[in-house]
């Protein structure tokens, strides 16, 4: 049987044996966290205590953390009815309550409001990291958070949100991280749940499962491990540029996620691509995964000025910290063929 290959991390992350250990403990606890008795101080506690793991992992106040369903939930939570503006790279959790009319210069969002302005601190489909201006309202985190150096009392934002399932946490559930002294109003009501934020009962096991996850992307940051990533990441980069194919590498001369890689191929459909690497056993993306099924150009590399043509020809290679510089060079063998043969068949025309 064919051993697939896992190249698409910025969409999710495998579970980390943590984050399920924690889940499974969590399984157990039989109380509702809002009841008074104990076991409901049992099911409080383990909310609390991965509350105070995100709040050390992240750089954040633990009454300033908000657990939602999702990162997009977290970021209707605080945007909407706000008015933000943003550039046309954001992703569409954020797009969706923003006008997205801010300018763009090599891949950096021009801010002139800060305070009223929606910024992504890194892309999914490029990996370029945006600098963070003081005063910022909203910053999406998803993506950076556990793979740069980087704590939310410093970023200089008001609010921010960010997703378990980035992390090597479980999908269904993120949260929103809010500056002291700034407030939201709840838009889920009917308890008083999440300081009166986000009403509902707490999805207990996904927050235990984020919390651990949180703490092991912590640890795993402070002892390099991104860096090693970085490198294979660049391996990948330099042997597609070395095989003198004609192809555009995005983002090379930006600050970027250490892990990303997105190049395209123009003349062939990132669709395309994306099928036949699945075929032979890799999983990579056109872009954003919740934006998967749109045969569309991708809308972050037609704002960064790249034509309809290139837009539609990326794709995005995520690495995650168990990837081997031998997938990546499998990878790298594998698409290079299928690309000379696109390139031999166009000729033969």
């Amino acid at each position: 049987m064919m051993q697939r290959v896992y190249l698409d991390h910025n969409a999710t992350s495998p579970l980390r044996p943590e984050a399920r250990a924690a889940m499974i403990a969590a399984m157990d606890a039989l109380g509702n966290p809002s009841s008074v008795h104990s076991e409901g101080r049992a099911a409080k506690a383990i909310v609390e205590k991965a509350r105070g793991q995100i709040s050390e992992a992240f750089g954040v106040g633990a009454h300033d953390i908000v657990f939602t369903g999702s990162a997009t939930e977290a970021a209707a939570l605080a945007l909407k009815d706000r008015g933000f503006h943003a550039g046309d790279i954001e992703h569409d959790a954020v797009a969706a309550w923003v006008q997205a009319d801010l300018p763009l210069k090599t891949g950096q969002v021009c801010v002139a409001q800060p305070t009223g302005t929606a910024l992504q601190l890194a892309n999914s489909e490029t990996g370029i990291v945006q600098t963070l201006p003081e005063g910022l309202g909203f910053c999406d985190m998803t993506q950076g958070f556990g793979k740069l150096p980087l704590a939310f009392s410093w970023s200089g934002a008001d609010m921010a949100c960010a997703s378990a399932h980035k992390l090597g946490g479980p999908k269904g559930v993120g949260c929103l991280l809010l500056k002291p002294g700034v407030e939201v109003a709840a838009q889920v009501l009917g308890g008083g749940q999440e300081m009166g934020r986000r009403a509902g009962t707490e999805n207990i096991i996904g927050i235990a499962g984020f919390g651990a996850a949180a703490e092991a992307s912590a640890r795993d940051l402070s002892a390099g491990k991104w860096a090693t990533i970085e490198k294979l990441r660049n391996i990948l980069e330099k042997t597609l540029e070395a095989s003198g194919k004609p192809l555009i590498l995005v983002g090379t001369d930006s600050p970027r996620l250490p892990n990303t890689a997105c190049f395209a191929a123009p003349g062939w459909k990132g669709e395309t691509q994306v099928m036949q690497m699945d075929l032979a056993g890799f999983a990579v993306s056109a872009g954003s995964a919740c934006s998967s099924g749109k045969v569309k150009a991708s809308r972050v590399l037609r704002a960064m000025g790249y034509d309809e043509d290139v837009a539609s020809s990326a794709i995005r290679v995520s690495l995650g910290l168990e990837t081997t510089e031998d997938e990546v060079q499998q990878f790298a063998k594998v698409w290079l063929a299928a690309y000379e043969r696109l390139l031999a068949r166009k000729a033969a025309r």
